[in-house]
This record gives C-alpha cells, sequence and structure tokens, in this order.
C-alpha cells in the first residue's frame, strides 16, 4: 500500500494501492475496499488512481460518485 499524500490534512483515506483496473482504498478507521472498472466504472476508477497519485480529493471523489460500488471490503489480516 502507498501512503495517501492527504495534503488537506483532514481526508479519511490513508493509503491505496494501484493496480491495472482496480484500486484498493483504505480508510482512516483501517477498512480497505477494492474498487474495480466492473464495479465503479473505467473512468472512475481511472479518476481515483489519477487523484490517489496526486494526493488531493480521493475521499470525495468516492463519497460524492462511487461510494458504496466497490467489488468487496478487504479483510486487512489478508494483505
Amino acid at each position: 500500500m502507498q501512503r495517501y499524500g492527504d495534503q488537506s490534512r483532514e481526508s479519511g483515506v490513508v493509503a491505496y494501492d494501484i493496480d491495472a483496473g482496480q484500486i484498493i482504498v483504505q480508510f482512516r478507521n483501517g477498512e480497505r475496499y477494492l474498487y474495480t472498472e466492473d464495479s465503479a466504472g473505467a473512468a472512475n476508477i481511472a479518476r481515483m488512481q489519477e487523484l490517489a497519485r496526486a494526493g488531493r480529493g480521493l475521499s470525495s471523489f468516492i463519497s460524492q460518485h462511487v461510494h458504496d460500488r466497490y467489488a468487496r471490503k478487504i479483510n486487512s489480516r489478508r494483505l
């Protein structure tokens, strides 16, 4: 997992992992979610990856556009 830049210092996102066509997002509460092109749409995944790399706006984007369109919740003990 890559540490999220969190330029605002107020984000709910703390880390992410990017792979082709998907992104795993870890939130401040420790929960991790896998978003895929199938679950959230290719354009949304591309935008999420862009925001993750920039370290700004990912949490807001998830709240506003993809919220519960994740493929699955990931048990943190598996990673």
